[in-house]
């Protein structure tokens, strides 16, 4: 014979269906808003992840990526000069607008950077290659934005801020947290694009040497360089994720969300592992008129409980893998990654578990008599 828990699990086959239910709901809505703000976090520093870089030369006080003030291009070829660096380049990160073929104008961030470089290089290539960049006027961006930009293939020309683009490549998956898309070209061009002066840069990006200390080299490029400052690609990372997330309280909202769906989620459980529990109460009072012990009572009710959150987690699982799936051609997405899957399968087995002991304290007062009664 199946044991206890599985049969009062699988005999009513409508509570079991309403059960399951109710976790996968809860596992899909920790997972959408959970993955919503994993998926914000990365996004905000994309192009500091995607760098390649080991430092970033800044200007003072500069808070995050997008925010970067213009310095003196004569400061690259000092920080090249100092023992340590093997490669540095300029790039430039700013706003400018994008003319459609209807005349609509739409918001975008070039990125200026040397196609020749390792540091910087527009990533997840589907069309195109960065060498392409070299060409006149060209530009890469993401196909995401393919309908924002009201671009439809490559070849194509439009404007930005009143100069020539002609669009040479497509991306896959990078997203801008401004909804402002990244639009790739060379350092040259962006300049022009974003009206940079031709002895000015934004950010100058350092490749260190093998074997070279990254503070050492930090703190060498801080003292021979005057009125900047020196990040870590992960420092400047975290930066851009801090501002973004919290300070300007998206990220609160997101977070916020999350929390939110995770005590709905909570209760949604609590209430269908409840009402599961209450209907077989006849049957659990027959068990301490029979004799059997309050730890074996409680046994069956966990084990019940964890059963249907293994069940449970599985389906949500599959069900958050085409929301996630779904996500990825729009332009907020859901990640999902390996260990935020792993600790989802420990909180639904936490909830289901922690449902079941509110159940329990139900069960104890139960007088076995009632079992005899009409």
């Amino acid at each position: 014979m199946p044991p206890l828990a599985q049969r009062n699990l699988f005999h009513d086959k409508v509570r079991l269906t309403v059960t399951l239910t109710g976790i996968v709901f809860a596992v899909v809505l920790i997972v959408v808003e959970l993955g919503l703000f994993v998926g914000f976090t990365v996004t905000t520093s994309g192009l500091v992840d995607h760098s390649n870089a080991d430092l970033w030369v800044t200007s003072k006080h500069v808070p995050y990526v997008e925010l970067g003030v213009p310095y003196s291009e004569r400061k690259l070829y000092q920080v090249r000069a100092v023992p340590g660096v093997a490669e540095a380049q300029k790039v430039v990160s700013r706003w400018a607008q994008w003319k459609r073929a209807d005349g609509r104008n739409e918001s975008v961030q070039i990125v200026g950077l040397n196609p020749d470089s390792v540091m910087e290089n527009p990533w997840n290539l589907v069309q195109g290659s960065v060498q392409d960049l070299k060409q006149p006027d060209a530009v890469i961006l993401d196909d995401i934005y393919k309908d924002k930009l009201a671009v439809h293939h490559i070849g194509e020309i439009f404007e930005i801020n009143g100069r020539r683009a002609r669009v040479v490549g497509f991306t896959h998956g990078i997203r801008s947290f401004t909804t402002s898309p990244y639009v790739f070209t060379t350092f040259k061009r962006a300049q022009d694009y974003v009206s940079l002066p031709e002895d000015q840069t934004i950010f100058v990006l350092v490749k260190l040497a093998p074997g070279a200390n990254v503070e050492q080299v930090r703190r060498d490029i801080a003292s021979s360089v005057q009125n900047i400052e020196v990040f870590t690609s992960h420092e400047f990372s975290r930066m851009t994720q801090v501002y973004w997330m919290f300070t300007t309280g998206a990220g609160v909202a997101v977070l916020l969300a999350a929390l939110l769906g995770l005590v709905v989620g909570f209760v949604v459980v609590a209430q269908t592992i409840y009402a599961t529990t209450m209907d077989h109460l006849r049957e659990y009072g027959t068990l301490k008129a029979m004799g059997a012990p309050n730890s074996y009572v409680y046994k069956v009710i966990i084990k019940q409980a964890a059963m249907s959150a293994v069940l449970g987690y599985v389906l949500g699982m599959i069900v958050s893998a085409f929301v996630v799936k779904a996500s990825q051609s729009g332009g907020a997405a859901i990640l999902l990654p390996l260990p935020m899957a792993i600790g989802m399968f420990f909180l639904t087995l936490t909830m289901c578990v922690s449902a079941a002991l509110v159940s329990i304290s139900k069960v104890t007062s139960l007088d076995p008599a009632m079992v005899f009664k009409g």
